[in-house]
């Protein structure tokens, strides 16, 4: 098989999360009752009219900032005109010609280098209806209709299949963590369209164009496109000519089905919108939304690098938001980053899936956390403690000395007593001395057992370990 040149372009909606739709009073929520949040705008009922929601324009203001767009200043909306039963009104309204946002980016990182993917534009528009398909029956919930939209629009400079999932990876974690949208592509709220052409050289023009449709996961962003890629160079190896198509990814056969081919360009003669007035945004209004953008996931990993975290639990934290908000919150105190983030997402971690619970539903306030930080890093408690109280400490409202004292946890760290009992150990087990400086490092756990029989596991392990291996080494 020849090796060809991939060129990408992805589009991606996502649902806003506002409290009402885009151009009505009715709820945006999900999973209610079919047809249970909807009113007469939504169904397109003639003679209604469309309010803007201000709070929609606020989230794109936010989107257009966080995704490096210019913020048009002044801008109207559109009607796009076509007949299908998803679309009540025979139009969607949209933004086609003054999209709010243009000329962003967003910056990934692959083998080990940046890389920024151009977005062309970043539009406002109304979600239509959904359709379920049952046997020769399709059914329409209105829910869907009116939930606000933006659609975000690269150029064609994606060049592989992996730099394609990273891109729709760290989009996801920019809207979420600017809480512009929860991005859950499970429940449709984040949809992704990818298209795909080959060339053989980097001056020939782009070859014919295929779109994937709706693919449904973050994952099969790139397995849909490794595969698309590998059925065009099959066939371009053939010399096979083909017409642009739309194909949807079948994830159970690991392959794009034919949906239709584009026999022309789609004519959805667009018009300005006479029933919504022009949009005019002021730098003041700017100012004051760009003011409310938290934390974004970059900023945070910067911060938790020079708390010396590792990459590892870098990258934990970040994909976990309510964690890593969490963590922000102790950012301003004096403890042990490393212990803190080695708790949460260990132990902590471990239990809040467990019971399906998210840290802000426990008992672990801010001051309490910090508490058992400090209690680890001096050693008072030790990971094994912490198993055995860790329902107390995220059930309870008790402090972490009461916990401790209840459970009768007593670990020694006073270097002086810990070396007396290790001398004592290493003199009444001298074959074991023996063995260990023979080079059988398995002496080493029977003698630390020793001594935890000794101090009846009151003794901090990592101490007694530290202290034991430097006793025995003074006797080489």
């Amino acid at each position: 098989m020849n090796k060809y040149i991939e060129t990408i372009g992805i589009e991606v909606h996502v649902e806003l999360k506002t409290k009402t739709k885009i151009f009505s009073s009715s709820i945006n929520g999900y999973g209610a009752s079919a047809n249970s949040l909807t009113n007469l705008v939504d169904l397109g009922y003639p003679g209604t009219l469309p309010t803007l929601n201000k709070e929609v324009v606020n989230l794109a203001i936010k989107a257009a900032k966080v995704l490096n767009c210019s913020i048009r200043r002044e801008m109207y909306f559109d009607r796009k005109n076509y007949f299908y039963p998803d679309n009540p009104k025979n139009y969607q309204i949209t933004q086609n010609r003054t999209p709010i946002g243009y000329d962003g980016y967003v910056e990934i990182e692959i083998d080990g280098k940046s890389k920024k993917i151009a977005i062309e534009e970043m539009h406002i528009e109304e979600d239509t209806c959904k359709s379920t398909h049952r046997k020769d029956v399709t059914l329409l919930d209105f829910n869907r209709a009116g939930v606000p939209l933006i659609e975000i629009v690269t150029k064609p400079c994606i060049e592989s299949p992996e730099e394609a999932k990273l891109y729709i990876e760290k989009l996801k974690s920019l809207l979420l963590y600017a809480d512009i949208s929860d991005c859950k592509m499970e429940e449709g709220s984040m949809r992704c369209d990818a298209n795909i052409s080959l060339r053989k050289n980097i001056d020939d023009p782009f070859g014919t164009k295929v779109e994937i449709k709706n693919i449904g996961s973050i994952n099969n962003v790139k397995l849909s496109l490794l595969k698309e890629a590998e059925r065009q160079s099959i066939l371009l190896d053939r010399g096979e000519k083909f017409s642009e198509e739309t194909r949807r990814f079948d994830n159970k056969n690991n392959d794009t089905v034919l949906m239709r081919v584009k026999e022309m360009g789609n004519d959805y003669r667009y018009f300005p919108e006479p029933d919504i007035p022009k949009l005019v945004l002021t730098t003041e209004e700017i100012e004051e939304v760009i003011k409310t953008i938290p934390m974004l996931p970059d900023e945070r990993r910067k911060i938790y690098r020079e708390k010396g975290l590792n990459e590892i639990n870098i990258s934990k934290l970040i994909q976990n938001k309510k964690l890593s908000d969490y963590f922000n919150t102790l950012l301003d105190s004096n403890i042990d980053f490393v212990v803190a983030s080695n708790l949460l997402l260990g132990d902590i971690s471990k239990y809040l899936n467990e019971e399906e619970k998210n840290i802000e539903e426990t008992s672990l306030t801010k001051e309490r956390f910090i508490s058992l930080v400090n209690k680890v890093s001096d050693k008072t408690l030790t990971s094994k403690n912490i198993k055995d109280i860790l329902n107390e400490l995220l059930e309870n409202d008790a402090s972490i000395d009461d916990i401790i004292k209840k459970a009768g946890i007593k670990n020694i760290t006073d270097s002086n007593i810990i070396i007396d009992v290790v001398n004592k150990v290493i003199d009444n087990n001298l074959d074991s001395v023996k063995d260990y400086l023979n080079g059988h490092d398995r002496a080493i756990k029977y003698l630390m057992g020793q001594i935890m029989k000794e101090t009846r596991g009151s003794v901090n392990p990592a101490l007694a370990n530290k202290t034991l291996i430097a006793e025995l080494e003074k006797r080489k």
